[in-house]
């Protein structure tokens, strides 16, 4: 790619961006949230099309109109958001769109026994007949690049690939990855995970503003110089975290039990107390109950044994809308889904909870320009970088989107702060800026449970971790007293504390 210019209104997503990827190896492109990353590969996927610049494939000149034509070219892209029709089984989701050998009839055999050879050669375990609900999200992400296989992609683009995996399933796509690579398969690689990033590329890129800072072997980049690349300063990886002595038990949890979405017991008597000025990490393998005990803790799932106590108050089944009264924020796992209304505009969604409140309401009335006030202070003090407090929600990056759950949330001076993978996505300035202030609202007093699948931040901002498995809380323990591997154990369901 070469001098690629891709503009939106009011923004310049990328300024004559040159980038190449050869056969035979894995090339990460790194970058804030905002840095052009996604702009720059749905370009070469055909999503986009330039506003100046041109592409090459094995040195010809290509002019994309629609990702079909990129297809057709040996480009496929794995999205961040999968792009799977549920209700359809693993053959059926990989022949969509394509013509049947068979014409007028289904060759769904075929499709399926060119899966087995696909998952065979790459060390993938799929069942063509099963249905896209009934898997795991690993297991979805490798219908996503088998569908790319299939159609005989020699180059693949995965955008932010482990987000949502598990560490178990992150090591599996990486010996993927690199059996592909071994067959000679260029693979562009988008994440945020420093980590990551080291271990499984050849070369890297940063982008920064729309711009290449530069293009470095793996071999010779540190963390440290990774992350001054992207931010343009020296990020902190390790923060602080005071001393702070813990108060009265704000949350209490006995005996609680829930189901889950699939008509089977999620939690099985959880048991877990956090205090003011405290923040208990909920360490887990995902999908081990962790959204459930939010939700049940939030007022989104009713639980069918057990209790929730708030400052002393039984709040066991009570409405969000009384919990938050109480002094109840929550940050959600699911940004987009359950923290705000993409179509509504940021100050909208920043009065989302409050606004049939004083000050934000007279009677029936929206007090706006009480709103509008609000909405501006907020935006400059958690420095949501916005066009105005009138863009839609959908139009800002997961770190700003983050930023402003955040700003709405922790404004409210919560007493109790339900966290889930706070920092799920985020680049390491954004992932730096929550982490401080959820330390912040530590010292402030607020009772926080963190929920998170990155071990290392359960490490660096709790005072106390409790590990789950299966519904049950195996152990809780003092980070200060806390090994890496009893945890991974405790983790796995293989010992209690």
């Amino acid at each position: 790619m070469r001098g690629i210019v891709k503009r939106f209104p009011g923004v310049v997503a990328n300024d004559h961006v040159d980038f190449e990827v050869r056969s035979g190896e894995i090339h990460a492109l790194l970058g804030e949230n905002g840095a052009g990353k996604s702009t720059l590969m749905k370009i070469l996927y055909g999503m986009y099309r330039p506003d100046a610049g041109e592409i090459l494939i094995d040195g010809e000149r290509v002019r994309f109109r629609s990702p079909l034509d990129a297809i057709r070219r040996g480009i496929g892209m794995v999205h961040q958001h999968f792009m799977l029709v549920e209700p359809f089984t693993v053959a059926e989701n990989v022949a969509l769109g394509l013509p049947s050998s068979r014409r007028f009839v289904n060759d769904l055999d075929r499709v399926a026994a060119r899966i087995r050879e696909l998952a065979e050669l790459y060390g993938f375990k799929v069942d063509p007949g099963a249905y896209i609900w009934q898997l795991s999200v690993g297991e979805q992400q490798r219908v996503e690049i088998l569908k790319v296989l299939y159609r005989g992609a020699s180059v693949l683009i995965l955008d932010e690939p482990t987000a949502v995996l598990t560490p178990q399933e992150v090591e599996g796509l990486f010996r993927t990855l690199r059996r592909m690579k071994e067959e000679g398969h260029a693979i562009v690689f988008i994440s945020h995970k420093l980590k990551e990033v080291l271990s499984i590329s050849d070369r890297i890129t940063v982008l920064r503003g729309g711009r290449v800072v530069g293009t470095i072997p793996a071999a010779d980049a540190t963390r440290e110089e990774l992350a001054r690349m992207m931010v343009g300063r020296e990020v902190v990886f390790r923060l602080e975290r005071p001393e702070v002595e813990p108060g009265e038990v704000m949350l209490e949890i006995r005996d609680l039990w829930a189901m889950g979405d699939r008509g089977v017991p999620a939690l099985r008597g959880v048991d877990l107390e956090v205090r003011a000025g405290e923040i208990v990490g909920l360490a887990g393998v995902s999908g081990n109950g962790q959204r459930e005990l939010a939700e049940v803790i939030v007022g989104l799932r009713r639980p069918t044994r057990g209790r929730v106590q708030i400052g002393g108050t039984d709040v066991t089944g009570w409405p969000p809308a009384e919990l938050i009264k109480l002094g109840l924020s929550y940050i959600p796992e699911e940004r987009m889904r359950d923290g705000g209304v993409p179509e509504f505009s940021v100050e909208d969604n920043l009065v989302l909870k409050d606004h049939p409140f004083r000050p934000f309401s007279r009677g029936i009335f929206l007090n706006f320009p009480e709103i509008a006030r609000y909405a501006e202070r907020l935006i400059g003090d958690f420095d949501i970088r916005t066009p105005s407090r009138r863009t839609p929600l959908k139009s800002l990056s997961g770190g700003n989107i983050q930023k402003l759950i955040l700003a709405r949330e922790l404004s409210r001076s919560p007493k109790v702060l339900i966290a889930a993978q706070p920092t799920r996505g985020l680049d390491v300035s954004a992932t730096e800026y929550v982490r401080r202030r959820i330390l912040e609202q530590r010292e402030r007093g607020t009772a926080t449970l963190l929920i998170s699948d990155d071990l290392d931040e359960i490490l660096s901002l709790s005072d106390r971790i409790a590990v789950i498995y299966e519904g049950r809380i195996m152990g809780v323990v003092r980070t200060e007293e806390a090994d890496i591997e009893e945890l991974g154990l405790m983790m796995a369901g293989a010992k209690s504390a």
